[in-house]
């Protein structure tokens, strides 16, 4: 595999939106870079790039509803000179579902696990919505796996204050509708994404101006929708807070959010940074939920230049 440089863009070109030029990623064939792992018992399908001894590891977590896609502008970028590992968390992509109930706390355990059978004793872990929330509880819970910790548009403080029964009961009425309208949603991804109105319904509540973004990349996250994990995880991350916890993350911790994120309200990165003691936060005007592929040369110079920052002794 020809792995792309780390570039350097000039002023203009960190502020695009979306990618510049054709993206590297278009010219791998992912297959010979994704493997199953199985951790006691629950098989995960995840993507690891540039397994060389001696390699600082990263670790991407993605969001309810997405997988290992949702970092697709961003892994060729970091296996120049990192071990990069993205997962698709049981339940979703292609790893079905857990054998146990869907937990954050389940789910962390799980990362813990898996890294530990990658033989990755230390990462830097990112995480995105839903990915955030567990990349911050898996900081609490095994502080020792998480050497840098980035939330990107995470979950777990807006999302546990406005929980409602009511509303969790009725999206499980529709289960069945909502799995056979994603599952032909993502069948479809390509002729969805080569099409700006279908773009802007499939994706317009994630993405700021998904209009802008190429039909490929917008193909490839479409795909994760209509997955079995959705409405479990769903409750799962609306019935757990984690405000009281996140001051014990001990480790450097970058928030990273969009100003017009339609899911994650912008004053959650505020928060995150208050509560977080060696937290703080770059924000992205013009960006939605998902800066590392709205803004993939800005999100990653940043994400390069967090690693490279001095630690600070726990």
């Amino acid at each position: 595999m020809a792995v792309a440089t780390s570039p350097r863009y000039s002023p203009d070109e960190l502020d695009a939106y979306g990618p510049l030029g054709r993206s590297s990623w278009m010219d791998v064939d992912w297959r010979e870079h994704l493997r199953w792992i199985d951790v006691d018992g629950d098989f995960v399908n995840l993507v690891d790039l540039g397994d060389e001894p001696g390699r600082p590891a990263i670790v991407f977590i993605h969001g309810l509803g997405g997988s290992w896609q949702n970092w697709i502008e961003n892994l060729l970028p970091f296996a120049v000179d990192h071990r990069v590992v993205a997962i698709d968390l049981p339940g979703f992509g292609a790893s079905p579902l857990p054998r146990e109930r869907i937990t954050i706390p389940g789910y962390a355990d799980l990362v813990d696990r898996l890294l530990a059978i990658l033989g990755i004793d230390a990462a830097a872990v990112v995480g995105n919505s839903m990915g955030g929330l567990i990349s911050a509880e898996l900081a609490t819970r095994h502080p020792q796996r998480v050497e840098r910790l980035v939330l990107v548009s995470a979950a777990g403080l807006s999302s546990a204050d406005q929980y409602q029964p009511r509303v969790l009961d009725a999206f499980k009425r529709l289960e069945v509708v909502l799995t056979m309208f994603t599952a032909q949603a993502a069948a479809r991804s390509t002729e969805v994404a080569r099409r700006r109105r279908l773009r802007q319904a499939g994706f317009g509540i994630v993405a700021d101006a998904p209009e802008l973004l190429p039909a490929p990349l917008v193909a490839e996250q479409i795909k994760g929708a209509g997955k079995p994990g959705f409405l479990p995880a769903s409750e799962a991350l609306l019935t757990y807070p984690i405000r009281d916890r996140v001051g014990a993350i001990v480790c450097p911790t970058l928030v990273v959010w969009g100003t017009r994120d339609k899911l994650v309200p912008l004053r959650d990165a505020h928060e995150f940074e208050e509560l977080i003691p060696q937290a703080r936060k770059v924000l992205y005007p013009r960006t939605g939920h998902v800066p590392q592929l709205e803004r993939p040369a800005r999100f990653n110079t940043d994400l390069r230049a967090f690693l490279r920052e001095p630690g600070v002794a726990r």
